[in-house]
């Protein structure tokens, strides 16, 4: 016999606190967020929202709501097929950027540039989907909603071994970076500990200020960790706000300008301001992330 999923989360809170039972005494339904930050043609309205209701009447209850703001509506069977169909989406994203990482470090092992690749292959008008990689996963979704599906399936004797090593990859990534950065100070004689260090970007995503579970943050920690000193600059996050694995950041500032007057510059957000920014004349190394540097410097890397 299987093993039956409990009783949602929520389902158990408005119940044991309101002495009512879902389905009957008030209407219980699950619709997963879908947004695009930093995407000005992406718009909430003209997203197809997903909706599951615990029971018909539920369902019909959150169409019903939604309808008034949402042009697109798709009702499932469940509230659990709807959470299931988020934890799809974010675990799809997450394997992919797990494959272009591990696709970097292999081609970049053998002199090819992973981004002209990238570039060439999404020419294919079927079958390809790009997907570009970076210093690590960010943000509230990506870097932990496809654990939360690993958790559930232990307790349904499943092992998501897919989606475990993705996080292995992915996590993996700021190590990578540290050890292209590494070489680039090499090639000056200079070691890490000791250098002076500026990160372009500490929010996770381009354009956003939205800074939750930036990757950034793990590279100013491995840094720092071997001696650096760590600046950042990122006019989206001027301040570091609390956070709950860096607490020790908070208060932090931006530093105002991009100056020459560090070892080495790491970016690892690709704003704009960056992509226009002229880096040409810069004598120092810059160790660029994201593919994001318009005007490089003679001393450029990819990581």
């Amino acid at each position: 016999m299987k093993k039956q999923i409990p009783s949602i989360e929520l389902r158990k809170v408005l119940e044991q606190g309101s002495g009512m039972t879902a389905g009957v005494d008030f209407h219980l339904a699950f619709s997963p967020e879908r947004e695009d930050p930093g995407n000005p043609d992406s718009k909430v309205a003209i997203i197809p929202k997903v909706v599951g209701g615990l029971t018909p009447l539920c369902l019909e209850k959150a169409m019903t709501l939604y309808g008034r703001a949402i042009t697109s509506l798709v009702p499932v069977a469940s509230c659990r097929v709807a959470e299931a169909t988020k934890l799809l989406e974010n675990v799809f994203r997450s394997v992919n950027i797990a494959l272009v990482n591990e696709l970097k470090m292999v081609y970049g092992a053998m002199d090819i540039d992973i981004w002209e690749v990238i570039e060439a292959a999404k020419t294919k008008p079927f079958g390809f989907m790009p997907f570009y990689p970076g210093p690590g996963l960010g943000g509230h979704c990506i870097p932990i909603d496809p654990f939360y599906l690993t958790w559930k399936a232990r307790e349904f004797g499943q092992h998501t071994r897919f989606i475990e090593l993705a996080g292995e990859i992915n996590t993996s990534m700021p190590d990578y970076v540290v050890k292209i950065a590494s070489e680039a100070l090499n090639q000056e004689c200079k070691p890490v500990k000791g250098s002076r260090i500026l990160i372009l970007g500490l929010a996770y995503k381009a354009n956003v200020d939205d800074d939750r579970e930036s990757p950034t943050y793990k590279l100013i920690e491995k840094f720092e960790s071997l001696g650096a000193t760590v600046a950042y600059h990122d006019p989206h996050v001027p301040v570091i706000p609390m956070t709950r694995e860096h607490a020790d950041y908070a208060g932090r500032k931006s530093v105002a300008a991009i100056t020459p007057d560090h070892d080495l510059i790491v970016l690892t957000t690709g704003h704009d301001e960056y992509k226009t920014f002229d880096f040409s004349g810069f004598q120092i190394p810059l160790v660029d992330t994201r593919n994001a540097v318009g005007f490089k410097p003679a001393k450029y890397f990819k990581a």
